[in-house]
């Protein structure tokens, strides 16, 4: 029997992170920098007004205010985008957007606000100073600075950057593209009317949610029953868009369960058990390459020894830096028998402090395998194999579910 540490090694041994890939902004949100980003021109890329108004020279408004105006001869308009070149003289002013290029000797705009907005001469009504309502040349980013590093997330406040500078590709670790193959004659899709002794097809639809939240593309394929000759065409299909497979059910020694027979003739898959609880019987391995995680057709078996092994993977391919689940010492709020030799998961609900520290309270008793109880929890609270008798009071490592 395998412990839960030797087959998360086994699975981060096998899926290494993805080659590099130039993408378009759009397809890179979500994706780790494969390299740092420099900027190629200085942002502004010249300098501009920061307000409506009217550019003008500081010091010709010099004592100006609302009892005592400036006048100004207005001697011509820029709008953004505008790069003709303008130039202002002493005694005048020049309309301005918010956002056009700045004339030549102005160094500072006037808000409309502050003036009586005349077209031919305007009066001002206070003084500015250099700088004001103005942005400056590189005053943002100045060429040849490293505005992202290498490993950094591609956000949407990313993107506005990047396409500010102009940048309409960058290289990335690309997000893996997982496809979710759920097994079982029993089952049907939910939405569906379901006969005596069918069941819900939970797994498809949670593991690929739990794909997407980890950072890969999920393909969720419509469930395959147990039947070797449409199992094995299922999977031999879905490769050639899979960087990785997953499938959930046919794993016990039960008649009808055929992933086993039907991966032996299509790559190296291994079957263990695993010593964890809930979850045991695990399959891993590569078919032509691509990575193959088979995990129990239970869907809180299946949910718990996805974050166990399969999220750490999937992180690792985008080339994340961070693999694993936060984790927060709590004290538990109830005391239980914990299997012997077995790393549990027990699903709790978390709350307290930093300051105050945390509590977790499982969310059903521990040992029963409840999807209600998996959905309330917002934390997994992780017992260790050498113990078997949980203590109220006793502190317990918890993953953080909702981080």
């Amino acid at each position: 029997m395998r412990t839960v540490a030797e087959h998360l090694a086994a699975c981060l041994e096998i899926a290494q992170a993805a080659a590099p890939l130039d993408v378009v902004l759009p397809d890179a949100v979500g994706c780790v920098l494969a390299q740092d980003v420099v900027a190629g021109i200085d942002l502004p890329a010249v300098d501009l007004a920061g307000r409506d108004g009217y550019a003008v020279i500081s010091t010709d408004l010099v004592g100006a205010g609302p009892q005592r105006p400036i006048a100004l001869d207005v001697i011509d308009s820029v709008r953004a985008g505008d790069m003709r070149a303008t130039r202002l003289v002493p005694g005048s002013a020049i309309l301005i957007d918010s956002g056009a290029p700045l004339p030549l000797g102005a160094d500072a705009v006037v808000p409309w606000e502050d003036t009586d907005r005349g077209s031919s001469r305007v009066a001002v009504g206070r003084s500015v100073a250099a700088g004001e309502n103005m942005r400056r040349r590189a005053e943002d980013v100045r060429e040849g600075t490293t505005v992202l590093a290498r490993g950094s997330r591609v956000s949407a406040r990313h993107v506005a950057l990047l396409a500010g500078l102009g940048l309409n590709r960058v290289r990335v670790r690309p997000a893996p593209r997982v496809v979710v193959i759920s097994i079982g004659n029993e089952l049907v899709e939910p939405g569906q009317a379901r006969e005596a002794g069918e069941v819900f097809d939970a797994n498809g639809h949670a593991l690929a949610s739990a794909v997407t939240d980890a950072g890969g593309r999920a393909f969720r394929v419509a469930a395959v029953p147990d039947e070797l000759g449409a199992l094995t065409e299922c999977i031999e299909d879905q490769l050639v868009r899979a960087d990785m497979l997953i499938t959930t059910g046919g794993l016990s020694a039960g008649q009808g369960d055929t992933i086993k027979e039907v991966l032996a003739p299509l790559g190296a898959v291994r079957f263990d058990a695993v010593a964890m609880s809930p979850g045991r019987q695990l399959g891993l391995g590569t078919i032509e390459g691509t990575p193959i995680f088979c995990l129990p057709g239970n869907p809180v078996s299946a949910q718990i020894a996805f974050e166990t092994f399969v999220r750490p993977v999937l992180r690792q391919i985008a080339g994340r830096a961070s693999l694993h689940r936060s984790s927060l010492p709590a004290i538990v709020s109830a005391g239980w028998r914990s299997p012997a030799g077995m790393r549990e998961f027990v699903p709790v609900n978390l709350t307290g402090s930093p300051a105050q520290g945390y509590r977790a309270e499982p969310t059903a008793p521990p040992g029963r395998i409840s999807l209600h109880a998996l959905a309330r929890a917002n934390a997994i609270a992780v017992v260790p194999e050498g113990t078997q008798t949980v203590v109220t009071g006793d502190t317990l490592h918890c993953l953080v579910l909702d981080s």
